[in-house]
Order: structure tokens, then sequence, then C-alpha cells
């Protein structure tokens, strides 16, 4: 991150997670407390949202530098779930995702930036349907708090807005009015809580 480490709020939050400590620490992705989202436009009035139901993945925070941090998710591609059986199974086939020859979608950071309190942006490389693309997510530092079982915990959120048409999913159908079926634009929001490791 550009700015100065324990300077921001963001730095702020990450030293909190290991206030005793200025080693890395190493946190795993609670899938039970944790969410990966989308939407797109349909038919171009109107908005699909969904979900990823499975995935698992580690966040290592560096509390003396936060710029030396690393995010790392995995989703199994055929976890997705519009809440339409029939429409999840086409985003399951060789028109979207192909979940057969490309089971696991995968975020890995290569940069992070603080810009804000507790906030920062996430330089990572996306992969999807065998594609891999630079993406830069949004984030926030949620913050840190011990759970019931006594496990301390830290929560992150981030977004970003991608075309699938860069990960070779190009299905679409042309509409009468000149709209399409799909956007190719779709929006990206994951909510994580993850634990830290012992």
């Amino acid at each position: 991150m550009n700015a100065t480490p324990g300077t921001t709020g963001a730095a702020s939050t990450a030293q909190s997670a290991k206030p005793q400590s200025t080693k890395p620490v190493e946190w795993q992705i609670d899938p039970a407390h944790s969410a990966a989202h989308f939407s797109v436009r349909h038919l171009m009035i109107s908005n699909v949202r969904g979900e990823f139901g499975k995935l698992s993945g580690t966040v290592v925070i560096d509390p003396a530098d936060v710029t030396k941090s690393t995010v790392e998710v995995g989703l199994e591609a055929a976890s997705i779930n519009t809440r339409e059986p029939q429409r999840d199974e086409h985003l399951r086939s060789a028109d979207f995702f192909e979940v057969d020859k490309y089971p696991e979608i995968d975020f890995r950071s290569t940069a992070i930036r603080p810009t804000g309190e507790d906030e920062l942006e996430i330089d990572g490389e996306l992969t999807i349907h065998g594609v891999t693309r630079g993406i830069t997510l949004k984030a926030e530092i949620e913050g840190t708090e011990t759970d019931l079982q006594g496990n301390d915990r830290v929560g992150l959120s981030a977004s970003a807005q991608i075309n699938r048409s860069d990960y070779e999913m190009k299905f679409n159908a042309a509409l009468g009015s000149g709209n399409v079926v799909v956007s190719d634009k779709v929006k990206i929001l994951v909510d994580i809580s993850a634990v830290k490791s012992a």
C-alpha cells in the first residue's frame, strides 16, 4: 500500500488483529459465515442475484506493514445458486461456467493499498472459466472480534465489477428492442469472516 504503515485506519485495524506481535497472522475463511454474491442485469430491466455456496481461503495480515498482507479465495463453481434450479443448471453448462471442465474460481492478491479509514484496494488475479485476468477489489476491514467459542475473527468485505466476456462467457440473445437477455457486466460482493489459525 502506498500510505505509511500504521498511519491509516486500515493499518490500525490490521495491527489490532495481533496486538502483541508484529509477525504476519494467518486467518482461515469460515465458509459458514462468509459469502460470495453477484448480480447481473436480466433483460436490462432488473437484477438477478446469486451466490456461490462453497468457498474457502486464507487471509494473511501483516500488522507491521499491511501492504505485505495477502488474500486467497477459492469458490466451487458448481455451488452457484440463483434460487432457480433450471437457470443454475444453465449457468453450470458450457454456455457459462462449464463447471465439469473448470470446477474452481480463484482469486489471489498481488498488491494491497490503503485508501482511507479501514479501506483498501486489493489488486489480484481472478481466474474464471480457465481464464485469468487482473482485477482490483475495493475492500474494507470490518473489524476484529472474539466469538463465543473463543476464536479470534477478522471481518472483511470487498466489491468489484467485471465483464463476463473477458472470461470467455459470451452466451447471449438479442431482444426485439435491441436489449439482450443477460448483461455483460457482473457486480461482485464478497463478505468474509476469517478465524485466526492456531
